[in-house]
């Protein structure tokens, strides 16, 4: 399947293509540092990897790259703008460096894009499905004039079929208005905020994921969803299925490289379950992955097919031989180590550059010894996900906040309590939407084992309704209800935070319920000349003068935290991956290009926090 990607990724842009985009002199916005891959980004097909290794199909048409765009009063309403302003390089942020334009929105301000596109031969005479990888916050859509939908949520993709709008063979208009409230509005918006501060981050505003075009035929499949058993050893699959005839059923089929392992067909609206002999289950130290195929079957024939993989992994909670609850995976106790990780580039904001820059960060994790990830407050799109797949890496999923505003109180060992939002109907509404949007578009990633709701009180409200909603639309996860405060006896996972050292609550008041994890600590900044967002005032939990002394605190940390193991703790969460703007606490620099402490050291403190002879606590 990798070399299938890499192949329609390829012929997705053309050199006439580049020189066409070469022509319109687009350059980055200048006076910010960047990573080394803002670079090779290439105007005419920026990110032009297949955007959805779920679902792959070779009839598709990348629409990155450069669009017409116009920034206008929101008071205009929906009336599409007479003139442009000039090019934006799709899929970046407004206002980030690669988009080459590099302006802020707001609530009283409405983003315009436009592009026309000529649809290639093997898309006529089926539908054409018209794709967003995510727009941050409110898109309406618009094809050749006519309104074609409207989509409210900045980290879930979303699909139009537009067949009914296209316009013979010729070249069609795509149109999109994007309204964004920034941090005046209550909907997810995670760090972005319209006045950057400490923690606070930059603004996102309109499309920075993928847009693309795909052919298919009447019916199709829109979705499908992959749950394995290890228990049972096997795998169920079900799919949605658009336009649906009489008697048309779906076959799936599971391969381990050319071998085939099971197959099932099945009418459309019902499970199969594909037995899974002697499962290879997937982990940090073998991320093992089986190929699928998904068909729907009319007489004998495939109307339609997608491809897809799946893993055979398990995460559960178990109590150990002094009763407190630990956290399993396939059966078995793993401590769980790694990172912050907030997702932001100092040329794209949300976007990296490129595919090899997003898996960059990954696979930096991993050479550094870690074997978990913590999203936080942001989603990825979803090759992110396909790389951790690949790489072995544990993923908790953060909810983005939004809609803050109450507090919560937190001491050393002290779980914090806090007072829930209260939020309108309307927040709530929001809320809920994108949350099971997101946890719809990432269901199918084996490396998700942990859902988070709610961090540290932001927007925090309904607790215990929200948290067992959670649990109950996916058993197959844990959910983590509160990470860091306003804590409820609710969920799977106790959560504490605590900067710089780590620490733990007392298992004897909370791990006989719930498993213990240190959601948040560290935070050891150590600021580097030509490497910061700025050049004074740059902010760590606890800065350092020199690699050395960070160092040796860091090492002191995990002697600290080796020892918490054996008493209860289950995982811990480092602060963080890369600095982030005014922030300088990351393992490495905002533009990747130093790394704060060696990998292979690294490496070596980590490996004690894995000691093969704690897996029988979870036993």
């Amino acid at each position: 399947m990798k070399r299938f990607l890499l192949l329609i990724a390829i012929l997705s842009f053309s050199g006439a293509d580049l020189l066409q985009a070469q022509q319109t002199g687009w350059k980055m916005v200048e006076g910010r540092i960047a990573s080394p891959w803002a670079a090779r980004v290439n105007p005419a097909g920026p990110l032009p990897e297949y955007p959805r290794p779920h679902m792959v199909r070779e009839n598709w048409l990348n629409l990155n790259g450069l669009w017409d765009y116009a920034l206008l009063p929101a008071a205009q309403g929906e009336n599409m703008p007479s003139a442009f302003s000039g090019k934006i390089l799709v899929p970046y942020p407004v206002e980030s460096a690669l988009s080459g334009v590099g302006k802020t929105a707001g609530k009283d301000t409405v983003l315009w894009y436009r592009c026309t596109v000529s649809l290639p031969a093997k898309m006529r005479g089926g539908n054409v499905l018209l794709h967003f990888g995510a727009v941050d916050w409110q898109a309406d859509v618009y094809v050749n004039g006519r309104k074609a939908g409207s989509h409210q949520g900045g980290y879930d993709p979303f699909t139009l079929d537009i067949t009914p709008l296209v316009k013979g063979n010729g070249a069609q208009e795509i149109a999109v208005r994007v309204w964004d409230p920034s941090n005046d509005g209550p909907q997810p918006r995670g760090k972005q905020v319209k006045k950057p501060e400490s923690i606070w981050y930059t603004p996102v505003t309109g499309i920075w994921q993928t847009v693309w075009l795909e052919g298919v035929p009447k019916t199709y499949l829109s979705a499908t969803r992959h749950t394995p058993d290890i228990d049972k050893g096997n795998l169920t699959v079900t799919a949605q299925v658009q336009n649906l005839q009489a008697g048309d059923q779906v076959r799936v089929t599971a391969s381990d490289g050319k071998l085939k392992i099971a197959e099932q067909t099945v009418a459309a609206d019902a499970p199969a379950v594909l037995p899974v002999a002697n499962p290879k289950l997937w982990s940090p130290e073998n991320p093992h992955l089986y190929d699928l195929r998904v068909a729907v079957v009319r007489g004998g024939k495939v109307v339609d097919e997608v491809r897809s993989y799946f893993a055979m992994r398990k995460i559960s909670m178990q109590p150990d031989k002094d009763g407190i609850q630990r956290m399993l995976l396939n059966n078995r106790f793993v401590f769980q180590y790694g990172p912050l990780d907030q997702g932001w580039w100092p040329d794209g904001l949300y976007t990296a550059p490129t595919d090899e820059a997003l898996r960059f960060d990954v696979e930096k994790t991993r050479e550094m010894g870690f074997n978990m990830i913590r999203k936080h407050v942001k989603a990825e799109p979803a090759r992110w996900y396909y790389h951790c797949d690949k790489l072995g890496m544990l993923v908790w999923q953060d909810m983005p906040s939004g809609d803050m505003g109450n507090r919560w109180e937190s001491r050393p060992g002290i779980i914090g309590k806090g007072t829930e939002k209260d939020r309108t109907a309307g927040s709530e509404k929001i809320f809920r939407t994108e949350w099971k949007a997101i946890m719809d578009a990432n269901y199918n990633f084996p490396s998700i084992v942990v859902w988070v709701p709610f961090n540290e009180a932001w927007g925090q409200f309904r607790t215990e309704e929200i948290t067992r909603w959670t649990m109950q639309y996916d058993p197959s996860r844990l959910v983590n209800s509160a990470s860091g405060g306003n804590f409820h006896l609710v969920g799977h996972i106790l959560d504490l935070h605590n900067y710089p050292e780590p620490v733990m609550p007392d298992p004897a008041l909370y791990g006989a319920k719930q498993v213990i994890v240190l959601g948040e600590f560290g935070g050891l900044g150590l600021p580097l000349e030509g490497h910061t967002w700025q050049e004074k005032n740059n902010w760590g939990y606890q800065s350092f003068k020199n690699k050395e002394e960070l160092l040796d605190k860091y090492a002191v940390f995990m002697e600290s935290l080796e020892k918490l193991i054996p008493k209860g703790l289950s995982a811990a969460v480092y602060t963080q991956t890369t600095d982030v703007e005014i922030e300088t606490n990351g393992l490495m620099t905002y533009d990747r290009k130093v790394i704060k402490m060696p990998e292979a050291r690294l490496k070596q403190l980590h490996s004690k926090l894995y000691n093969p002879s704690l897996g029988s606590l979870g036993r």
